[in-house]
Formats: C-alpha cells, structure tokens, sequence
C-alpha cells in the first residue's frame, strides 16, 4: 500500500495560506459585522463546502459515513467551541494591533500544542524543545514591544492576551480534533478528516448562529448580506480546514502546527499589499525567530 504519510506537508502549508486569505477577509468584514459576525463568516459559509468536499472524498474513496462514538463527539464538541473562541479572540485583537503581529501572536500555538501534549498525554520536550520554546518567546517578546516613539499610540497589554488566548484555543482545538479523527477508528484518513471539518463547521454554526439568533439578531442579518464576500471568506476557510484536518490524520498536531507556521510570512506580505502597513524591523526580527524557534520542533 502506497505510503500517503508525507501528505502532511503540502497540505499543512496549502493550508496556511488559505488560513491566512481567509483572515484577511474577516478581518474586512469586522468593522462592518463586528467580531461575531466576522467569526460567524468562517462557519456559516464554510460549512457548505466542507459538506461538497466531505461527499466527493467519500464517493472517492468509496468510504462509508464513519461510527461515532461518544470520544468522537465529545473530542468534536471541545475543538468546535474552542476554535469558535479562538477566532473571536483573534478578530478582535486584530481591530487594535496590526494584522501580521496579531497573526505572529497566535502562532505561539505549536509551542502551546507541545505543552498541552506534555501536560495531557505525558509527551516530553526533550533540550532541543525546550530551545525552541525559547527562541519563539523571545520572538514574541520582540514583536510585542513598540519603538518608543510609538509607546503611547500602542493599543496596550489586551491584544497581546487576546492573541496569546486565541493561540491556546487554537491549540487545544488542535489536540482535540486530532483525536476526534483517530476516534474513527479504521478508515481511509481522507474521508475521516473531511467528514470531522464537516462535524466541526456544523457544530459552530448551530451554537454562534443560535447565540447571535437569540442576543444579536440584527447583526446575523448583516451576515447574510454580506453574502458576495463572506462566500469567499467560507470558501478559504473550509479549504484551511481541510488541510489542517488532514494533516491532523497523518502526523502529530505539533508538527501540522509547526510547519503551519509559514502563515505568519503570508500574513507579513497580506499586511504589505492588502492593508498598506510597514512592519518594523524589530518587528520583522521578531516575526523570523517564531517562525525559526517552533520550526525547530520539527527537529526534535
């Protein structure tokens, strides 16, 4: 049988740089929906092309709907949220700080993915790791801090947390729905992977979209008429998560996450030519020492 495990690769940077075009449109969609409306874009219009995706892969395969058991939904459940917590957090750092350095914030997320791999499934960080932890800490550092002169038109401590939080969330979203996907048992990994991004997006429509029905009803509205960009913002969006999902079904999370990575150099040159903003070189310093410091896990 043919050896698919090398897929992980094009697919985790395919991935990023799908995640990084669908960032960029929520983060146009924001001013005009607000945090949740933006967040709702990602889920709402890209459930339906995770549904398309997920029934080619299966007629591909010639693979049945999976058995779920409860690790799965239970698995499926804590990554939904958490990723639907993540991109609010993440939305609304990015409407205080710029959209490179927020992005560079979250990408913490594979050194936060060995941690919680460490605390919850008892993986050691060998010296290497360790380093690696290191080196991206100092990155963020660097990006977090302004030149002087700009000190008191900086946005403050809050979307540092925000972006760090989002980072956690994107993480433990990460883990869970790495092991939603080897619930299923035996299977063709493809099939497995699309059907959990379709179990995913479905789950996060129903609750944000039941939230916003419920308490914010004018702006799920909104939603809906921003249609012509918003289908575009689903669209890369469900292809994101396809990537991601299936790298999740053939290597560690840490290593998806870790490669995943290059979304911070697409996001540098999004931030240059879509919204006109000039990194610093500290900045910039800062940006290429995350990238280099969690790359390094890769090594370990």
């Amino acid at each position: 049988m043919y050896d698919w495990t090398w897929l992980w690769i094009p697919a985790s940077i395919f991935a990023a740089g799908a995640q990084a075009g669908r960032n960029a449109i929520q983060r146009s969609l924001t001013e005009r929906l607000g945090t949740l409306g933006a967040t709702q874009v990602r889920f709402l219009y890209g459930f339906p092309f995770a549904l398309a995706i997920a029934a080619i892969s299966h007629l591909a395969t010639g693979s049945s709907v999976p058995r779920m058991g409860g690790s799965f939904v239970l698995f499926t459940m804590v990554g939904a949220i958490s990723q639907v917590l993540a991109t609010a957090l993440m939305l609304a750092a990015m409407r205080q700080r710029a959209f490179v350095v927020v992005t560079a914030w979250t990408k913490t997320e594979p050194v936060q993915v060995a941690v919680f791999g460490m605390v919850v499934l008892g993986d050691r960080i060998p010296l290497l790791g360790m380093l690696a932890i290191v080196i991206a800490t100092v990155g963020v550092t660097l990006m977090a801090r302004k030149p002087a002169a700009s000190q008191a038109a900086s946005a403050g401590w809050q979307p540092v947390a925000m972006g760090l939080l989002a980072g956690a969330f994107f993480a433990i979203a990460a883990v869970t729905y790495r092991g939603a996907i080897l619930s299923l048992g035996d299977g063709h990994f493809l099939a497995h992977a699309t059907w959990t991004v379709t179990c995913g997006l479905l789950i996060q429509t129903i609750v944000l979209g039941g939230w916003m029905l419920m308490f914010q009803p004018t702006v799920m509205i909104r939603v809906l008429q921003a249609w012509r960009i918003s289908i575009w913002g689903g669209l890369l969006g469900a292809l994101a998560s396809e990537g991601w999902f299936l790298g999740f079904a053939l290597t560690a999370a840490a290593n998806v996450r870790t490669l995943g990575l290059v979304e911070v150099l697409f996001a540098q040159i999004l931030s240059w030519r879509v919204f006109l903003t000039r990194g610093t070189r500290q900045e910039m310093v800062g940006t290429v020492m995350i990238v280099a410091g969690v790359a390094m896990l890769l090594l370990v």
